[in-house]
C-alpha cells in the first residue's frame, strides 16, 4: 500500500485527489491549515494532519506525526496547498509578497526538504508539485502568484537535476483554470491586502471585484473539474517513467505552444488581452 502526504486538502484539487487515491487503496494523509478542516477530513474517514505551510513548527510536527504513523516511511508527497494574491505589482507591499511566498514557495521547499532524506534512505519516492500555467507565462494583476509559481518551477527543475540517480522522481503539474475555491479565496486576499483608493488601477479593480463578486461568468471558459489534475497526478505517481511536466487544461497547452514559437512582444499582446 503506497503512502502519500497531500497538502491543501480542505477543498478543491487537494480534497478531490485525496478522495480518489483513497478509493484506489493508497494510504492517504490529507493535511489542511485550519483545525476545523482537519476535523472535517477526519469525519470523512481520512488520516488527517494539521499542517500550516507558513509555520516551520507546524511542518515539523506534521512530518513527525506522519512518520510515527507510517513507521518512518513515505512513498509520495503532493505539494498542493496554495492561494493567489491578486493586485498590480506596484500595489504589492513587501509583507504581502512575503506572505504569498511563505505559503506558495518557502513552505513547499521546507516540507520537501524534510521528506527528501526519508525518500533517499528508501531509495524511492515521488514528489509532485502542483504549479500552474502561470509558472511559465505571466498575466497582469497576478504578479505575486506568478512570481511564486515561477519560483516553484525553478526549484523543481533544480531538484530534478540534483535527485538524478537517487530513486526519487520529482514532477510538475501545470493546470490552467480548474474548479475550486481559488477565485473566492483570491478575492478575499485582494480585499484584505490591496488599497484600491490609492491605486492607479482603481477603475479596473472596481470592475473586476464586481465581476468576481457576481460569480465571474467568464470563469467557466476552459475550466475543468479537479479530476483533470488527478489523472496527471496518478500518472506521475504510478508510471515507471513519469514526465517532468504535465500540462492540464487547454490554456496550458495553448500558452506552452505559443511561448515556444512567438516573439516576446507578440506573446505579450496575447497575454495582455487574456488578462483583461
Amino acid at each position: 500500500m503506497q503512502t502519500i502526504l497531500i497538502t491543501g486538502c480542505s477543498s478543491g484539487i487537494g480534497k478531490h485527489c485525496a478522495s480518489r487515491l483513497k478509493e484506489l487503496g493508497y494510504q492517504v494523509f490529507a493535511s489542511a491549515r485550519d483545525l476545523k478542516d482537519v476535523e472535517a477530513l477526519k469525519a470523512e474517514g481520512f488520516n488527517a494532519l494539521q499542517l500550516d505551510l507558513d509555520s516551520s513548527e507546524s511542518i515539523e510536527k506534521a512530518v513527525n506525526d506522519l512518520l510515527t504513523l507510517t513507521d518512518g516511511r513515505l512513498d509520495a508527497l503532493f505539494n498542493n496547498g496554495a492561494y493567489g494574491q491578486p493586485g498590480a505589482a506596484e500595489d504589492l507591499t513587501r509583507e504581502v509578497l512575503r506572505q504569498q511566498f511563505e505559503s506558495n514557495f518557502f513552505g513547499w521547499v521546507e516540507l520537501t526538504n524534510r521528506i527528501l532524506p526519508i525518500m533517499r534512505q528508501q531509495g524511492y519516492g515521488r514528489i509532485i508539485m502542483n504549479s500552474s500555467v502561470l509558472g511559465f507565462v505571466a498575466l497582469k494583476y497576478r504578479g505575486a502568484y506568478n512570481a511564486s509559481k515561477f519560483a516553484i518551477e525553478g526549484i523543481t527543475d533544480t531538484y530534478r537535476l540534483e535527485l538524478k540517480g537517487s530513486g526519487v522522481e520529482i514532477c510538475l503539474i501545470e493546470p490552467g483554470p480548474v474548479e475550486s475555491d481559488f477565485r473566492k479565496n483570491a478575492l478575499d486576499a485582494f480585499k484584505r491586502n490591496i488599497v484600491v483608493d490609492n491605486s492607479a488601477h482603481k477603475e479596473l479593480y472596481v470592475e473586476v471585484m464586481q465581476r468576481l463578486s457576481d460569480g465571474d461568468p467568464k470563469s467557466g471558459a476552459f475550466t475543468l473539474p479537479p479530476e483533470s489534475v488527478f489523472k496527471a497526478l496518478k500518472h506521475a505517481l504510478e508510471s515507471p517513467r513519469p514526465k517532468a511536466r504535465y500540462y492540464v487544461t487547454t490554456p496550458t497547452y495553448l500558452f506552452g505552444f505559443l511561448k515556444r514559437i512567438l516573439p516576446t512582444k507578440w506573446l505579450d499582446a496575447i497575454l495582455s488581452r487574456a488578462s483583461s
